[in-house]
């Protein structure tokens, strides 16, 4: 008997512990959008030579705002890829990117855009063949992963 007790005391002190780490990692962003936004600057063309020359860019801090799914047609486009307005339309939330460059936010399943705000204004340098702007899909307990590209002050 008592062998038994002295089994169950060990067999619960190790699995505890793994149990607690799970629990912490389960209230990360299970539905949302979760990323990292990098900054890339000069002369981003292929070239001969090492690749370790060339970067994928700076991670950087910005505020990432999310607006329900928006088309081209629905903003005003302003000078050198940014967006004047967006015509009224409020973001759903707001983030801010540390200093990894990394953000996460829980988001209800739906169809959302991604911007970030730069001294110039919205930017957002992706669209799909509807001309959404920045298109992230959230489905149900699944995380979005994306990597916003600020590239407005780089050369291809």
């Amino acid at each position: 008997m008592h062998k038994y007790i002295i089994f169950w005391a060990v067999f619960l002190s190790v699995s505890l512990p793994s149990n607690a780490q799970q629990a912490s990692r389960q209230k990360t962003v299970r539905q949302g959008i979760c990323g990292t936004v990098v900054e890339k600057k000069g002369n981003m063309m292929p070239s001969v030579g090492p690749a370790s020359a060339r970067t994928n860019g700076a991670a950087v801090i910005r505020e990432v705002l999310i607006f329900p799914l928006l088309n081209s047609s629905q903003v005003d486009a302003g000078e050198n890829g940014f967006i004047a307005s967006v015509r009224g339309v409020k973001p759903l939330k707001t983030v801010k990117s540390d200093k990894n460059g990394r953000f996460c936010v829980r988001m209800p399943v739906g169809k959302y855009t991604l911007m970030v705000r730069e001294p110039k204004g919205l930017y957002a340098n992706l669209s799909d063949s509807q001309n959404n702007i920045f298109p992230v899909s959230v489905q149900k307990n699944r995380q979005s992963t994306v990597t916003v590209e600020i590239s407005h002050s780089a050369v291809f």
